[in-house]
């Protein structure tokens, strides 16, 4: 029996076979609707390039260093969050359930956005009306996601499309996959990049986007800059240990956490360079817009912009295929987090695994979906359904879970344990910098995050 288990956990539990596979993996996990829609609006909100530069500043400091204590952590026990949390010390055996919670709220709800996401590359491509040439497209936006049938059609193909390729596992389904969809996204982003640049106005964009004003730093734009670089570099979301599970023993993790911090930090920036600019060139008070659509930003204000350009509906379309890609890649890594801890822990099939994933996801999914239609006047503390479960997953159990990690990792096993598994156990400079982060940095910079979230929402 033990040894049906053993051959059940290796066949099931196969690691990536490159190091670029890993990184574009890894990188494709952060790169998702965040940079495209919640970067952008952030950036606009807390002061351009001031915001900019608190976040590059930000991502070197912090991100490198917990990236590479979650990859370790992976690597290092060759288990899923649950198995991974129980093999660096039995009494934490728990904060692996707790951290599965983070990624079981927040798929469902990310597949109905992609949902939203495919509804618009169709209706680019086929000229829908209301969308494509109209002067407000405010109103196909509402329509559509108040309706019951088609967004739950669209939120279920997309939910399906992300099991489906997390069921050919890691190698033929997750590695193969990001091989050609990562180049492809920085191809397609980089060239929609380089047409909105060269609109008129755009400059205005790019002067804003890039030039720091000190005079609008705050406690705030620190805060954002920090709430910004754990959502977008998939920190405390279960999926980096995951994947560093997988990781190659001579694949080394310090340059791997590097290269994807770069990667997902340049993306941000191009989506910044495609958004930001667009709006100037295209709108009469760019910074009205920017500041007051927010969220909505992507799918109605950008949508009219390219109702005003040449070949508006050919941009669009290419515009939401990279929206898809990027969205994919995120609603992959967090299911894979989910199936891979199922696997490990009911000793179960990957099939079985996603198909128990892919009943979650529809109903919760579902309740989000219809959050906006039939059950749009289900409040929880006067927030709507999707929007509770982002504040839950993202504001409070996220920075939670963000935080334990570090505390496990800085407190309560051997001290030499992660930094020789990273491979900086001596170089007493890096030794020295993944130690103060881990253990004193990041758990008072995230514990800020935290109390600050909570009271500005109350």
């Amino acid at each position: 029996m033990g040894t049906k288990n053993k051959s059940l956990e290796n066949k099931e539990h196969k690691g990536f076979t490159s190091k670029l596979g890993f990184v574009l993996a890894a990188a494709g996990s952060a790169v998702g609707l965040g940079n495209l829609w919640r970067f952008p609006y952030l950036t606009a909100k807390y002061g351009g390039g001031i915001f900019l530069l608190c976040y590059i500043v930000l991502a070197v400091v912090l991100g490198c260093a917990l990236l590479m204590l979650e990859f370790s952590i992976g690597r290092k026990t060759r288990k899923s969050v649950i198995g991974a949390f129980s093999t660096l010390n039995k009494k934490f055996s728990w904060v692996g359930y707790f951290s599965l919670i983070v990624p079981a709220i927040i798929v469902p709800f990310y597949c109905v956005i992609g949902g939203w996401v495919i509804k618009y590359v169709i209706s680019f491509i086929t000229g829908a009306s209301g969308l494509v040439g109209a002067t407000d497209t405010s109103s196909f936006f509402t329509t559509f996601r108040a309706s019951t049938f088609e967004p739950l059609l669209y939120f279920f193909i997309f939910a399906f499309i992300t099991v489906l390729i997390i069921a050919f596992g890691v190698q033929k389904g997750i590695e193969k996959l990001s091989k050609i969809m990562m180049p492809a996204l920085a191809v397609i982003s980089v060239g929609l990049m380089i047409y909105v640049l060269c609109q008129p106005k755009a400059m205005e964009g790019v002067a804003f986007f890039f030039l720091p004003d000190f005079s609008k730093f705050s406690f705030q734009t620190v805060l954002a800059a920090l709430g910004q670089l754990f959502y977008s570099m998939s920190i405390g979301l279960c999926i980096n240990i995951t994947y560093g599970s997988y990781m190659k023993k001579d694949t080394s993790i310090p340059s791997s956490s590097g290269q994807v911090a770069l990667f997902d930090s340049s993306f941000a920036i191009v989506a910044g360079l495609i958004i930001i600019p667009a709006i100037f060139a295209f709108s009469q008070d760019p910074y009205t817009v920017i500041k007051t659509q927010g969220t909505s930003l992507m799918f109605i204000q950008l949508t009219q912009v390219f109702n005003n350009i040449p070949a508006g509906s050919v941009v669009g379309a290419i515009f939401f295929i990279l929206v898809f890609f990027a969205a994919l890649t995120s609603s992959i890594s967090l299911v894979e987090a989910l199936v891979a801890a199922i696997c490990e822990k009911a000793k179960i099939s990957r099939t079985s695994a996603c198909i128990i994933v892919f009943a979650l996801i529809l109903i919760l999914g579902a309740l989000s979906s219809l959050g906006f239609g039939v059950l749009s006047n289900v409040r929880i503390f006067g927030l709507g359904i999707m929007d509770t479960f982002d504040f839950l997953s993202n504001n409070i159990l996220i920075p939670i879970v963000a935080i334990i990690t570090c505390v496990v990792a800085g407190y309560f096993i051997n001290k030499e344990l992660l930094p020789d598994e990273i491979g900086i156990g001596k170089n007493r400079f890096l030794k020295s910098y993944f130690n103060i982060v881990v253990r004193y940095v990041a758990p008072i910079c995230i514990l800020i995050i935290l109390i600050s979230g909570l009271f500005l929402t109350i």
